[in-house]
């Protein structure tokens, strides 16, 4: 019996260590992008959305790669973009 007690408890540990250690790995591999994590970004020129525009054709017009066109417009839903709309072509770092 105590040896039973012993194997659940030495499982239960090893499933609690590794439960914890999947969340930091899944965090590293989000952070990783082609744009440096920063404290913030303060826009300094801004696109005015034109019928057709797409997000890659303006990230394109700018020259910014997708994830930086992404980081200068968070929250950005590309699938829902309308005439007049503000886009951040060009940012700088607080």
């Amino acid at each position: 019996m105590a040896r039973t007690s012993s194997t659940l408890t030495m499982l239960f540990n090893l499933f609690l260590v590794l439960s914890l250690c999947f969340p930091v790995s899944m965090a590293e591999r989000i952070l990783k992008n082609d744009v440096p994590i920063s404290i913030g970004l303060k826009c300094e020129s801004v696109y005015g959305v034109k019928s057709g525009d797409t997000c890659l054709a303006v990230a394109n017009m700018f020259s910014l790669t997708p994830g930086t066109f992404a980081a200068f417009n968070p929250n950005l839903n590309c699938d829902k973009l309308f005439v007049g709309q503000w886009l951040c072509t060009k940012a700088i770092d607080l």
